[in-house]
């Protein structure tokens, strides 16, 4: 008798510890173990990125930094990683590859100051995922993320400061007519990646997704009209390409600092930042140095990381060196720990596998290069 009540007692007990733990099934289990972490949402669905232009990074995040909200007031409430790299110079090259993993030829690499057709030596992707051959708007063959989150039932936007209309582009065959700042009108067709896909601007997606930053004020005021991708390229004079001016006030990193202190508020305040968001600031590519206005190797970054390819349509990405540049990039979320520091190697491949990576997507060209380190829970570090 004395047995029996030990046992109800003991049964009793067990049941009382087993209630008070949530149940995790074992398909949650081994999901949460092979992933590295825990079983609820971990990872964002809303990623809003800011490109700015042209700076090192001991230059932007340094101590003697002309954008002191961006340095210092930021990098406090998010996760700075500071070894990640430009995959080439000049611009282009680098908005291309971080929507498409698409690797420079002569023509990205010089801007495309006119607006050419690429002219493919092959009808077919080779092995890697990069089309051969040279030119600027690229072949419908060539897929962008934004296409992969349309096949996925995913939102897109590519939000420009100063662009009159969608999509805003030359004519094939034409000069690039938005190369230098006017008064009114900084939009750099150069700085907007989706317009050098046919695959984008044929199909009328450009139209509806690639819009003018106005835009995006209206589209923050919900999640459901909050873009899961968000792409935002300032003007000439805000993003710090362009230096003091009649029509650029402050310049450099200056003017990068007042549209962060504008625009960075706005989204940290969305619902849809919120819920399940993440800011990247970063930089398409490290400062290029000049002697007699020809491009000077001393002083100028073009270092790479992670055995970033050459690519089969140039043989130096970076122009003087094998990349674009150590740029930083700065990330803020709830999912990453406030005032971390980050030094794995990372570039502009990284950042889109990442994105794949967080929205399930295959690897689009470079992106799938093996070895290649994506955001892990090295950067998604915050406890849950």
């Amino acid at each position: 008798m004395l047995r029996r009540v030990f046992d109800l007692i003991l049964l009793g007990g067990l049941l009382l510890v087993f209630s008070s733990r949530p149940f995790v099934s074992p398909a949650m289990a081994q999901t949460s173990a092979a992933h590295g972490r825990p079983s609820q949402l971990s990872q964002p669905s809303h990623v809003f990125i800011i490109v700015l232009e042209n700076k090192n990074f001991e230059d932007t995040f340094g101590q003697d930094s002309a954008a002191p909200y961006l340095a210092q007031d930021l990098t406090k409430q998010g996760e700075l990683l500071t070894h990640y790299y430009g995959i080439g110079h000049f611009s282009l090259d680098n908005y291309i590859a971080m929507v498409s993993g698409i690797a420079p030829n002569p023509d990205t690499q010089g801007d495309c100051l006119t607006y050419t057709e690429f002219v493919s030596s092959s009808p077919n992707l080779d092995r890697q995922g990069q089309v051969t051959g040279r030119g600027c708007v690229h072949p419908s063959i060539v897929k962008t993320l934004p296409e992969q989150l349309e096949a996925k039932g995913l939102s897109w936007g590519g939000y420009m400061e100063d662009m009159t209309k969608p999509c805003q582009h030359p004519t094939i065959g034409q000069p690039d007519d938005h190369i230098h700042a006017r008064a009114g009108d900084q939009y750099a067709t150069r700085h907007n990646p989706f317009v050098y896909f046919h695959s984008l601007v044929d199909s009328g997606s450009c139209d509806k997704h690639n819009r003018p930053l106005k835009h995006l004020d209206t589209d923050l005021k919900s999640i459901a009209t909050t873009p899961n991708f968000v792409f935002i390229t300032p003007n000439l004079c805000n993003d710090g390409h362009d230096g003091p001016s009649a029509i650029c006030d402050g310049g450099g990193l200056k003017s990068s600092d007042r549209f962060l202190r504008e625009w960075v508020p706005k989204i940290l305040a969305s619902p849809a930042y919120q819920k399940d968001g993440m800011i990247i600031i970063t930089f398409d590519e490290a400062q290029i140095g000049k002697r007699n206005k020809k491009i000077d190797p001393a002083s100028t970054d073009a270092a790479a990381c992670c055995n970033e390819p050459t690519g089969p349509n140039t043989s130096m990405p970076g122009l003087t060196g094998p990349g674009g540049g150590r740029i930083g990039a700065l990330i803020l979320s709830r999912y990453v720990r406030a005032g971390s520091i980050n030094d794995t190697p990372y570039n502009h491949y990284s950042l889109l596998r990442s994105l794949e990576d967080l929205w399930h997507l295959d690897y689009l060209g470079y992106a799938g290069q093996p070895g290649l380190k994506p955001f892990g829970k090295d950067v998604y570090n915050a406890r849950y």
